[in-house]
């Protein structure tokens, strides 16, 4: 069924709140010190060694992913995929803004360390499922996975995780190339891994009245964000 305008402003409005909302689940997790997510991971220790924010290489690293895209899919990599770029460049801007807001955090025990990873967590859940529920653009990070699933014909749950661990496992070599030491990558990286995917699913299943609720009496809206959460791992 074809998408109104009115919708399709919805949608983007979604969109933008869920792109900012992960934003600040990115750096709630990244404040508490015990790694990050692993998608930022690749950032996050390169800005612990250069003197670039975590915003700008998150740009630059999410440029590479669609660079990499446009590689895989050839003839396939699409106009629609270049939607990507603004949005990893507001994704960026939205991290380096939320590590500002979130100035005053500094956790010093790990019980508060923790505490902060768990609730980062929550929050970049919630993000990941409003921009599933919106259903416009992809964020370079899922969109390579699908990329490289188109190629190689890989079952997508699979290579999404074998994506997160390549992601966690160059971090941690950058780091000890970089810095002779493991840096920006811990434990809670792999606490995000783990549950960030399991919040978006929980909330998907507990709210799964919100599509037919925000966009009509279409109960194939329902469906098709459930299969997408269901591939978040």
């Amino acid at each position: 069924m074809k998408r109104t305008k009115a919708e399709q402003v919805k949608r983007y409005l979604i969109f933008l709140v869920g792109l900012f909302v992960n934003s600040l689940g990115v750096s709630l997790i990244t404040k508490g010190n015990l790694g990050t997510s692993p998608i930022s991971s690749i950032p996050y220790v390169l800005s612990l060694n250069f003197p670039f924010s975590l915003g700008n290489f998150t740009i630059v690293f999410s440029l590479l992913l669609i660079f990499l895209q446009f590689l895989l899919l050839g003839k396939n990599f699409k106009a629609e995929h270049l939607l990507q770029i603004p949005v990893s460049m507001a994704f960026g801007y939205f991290i380096d803004m939320s590590m500002i807001l979130l100035g005053f955090v500094h956790p010093v025990s790990y019980i508060s360390k923790v505490l902060g990873l768990l609730i980062g967590c929550l929050v970049l859940g919630v993000g990941v499922y409003m921009e599933v529920l919106a259903d416009v653009v992809m964020l370079p990070g899922e969109s390579f996975v699908r990329a490289v699933v188109f190629r190689i014909h890989s079952e997508f749950g699979f290579t999404k995780v074998c994506f997160d661990v390549s992601m966690a496992v160059i971090a941690a070599v950058l780091s000890f190339l970089l810095s002779g030491h493991l840096e920006g990558v811990r434990e809670g990286t792999i606490v995000a891994a783990v549950l960030v995917g399991f919040i978006a699913r929980s909330i998907g299943k507990r709210l799964s009245f919100l599509p037919v609720l925000i966009y009509g009496d279409d109960k194939k809206e329902e469906e098709k964000i459930e299969e997408e959460l269901n591939d978040i791992v």
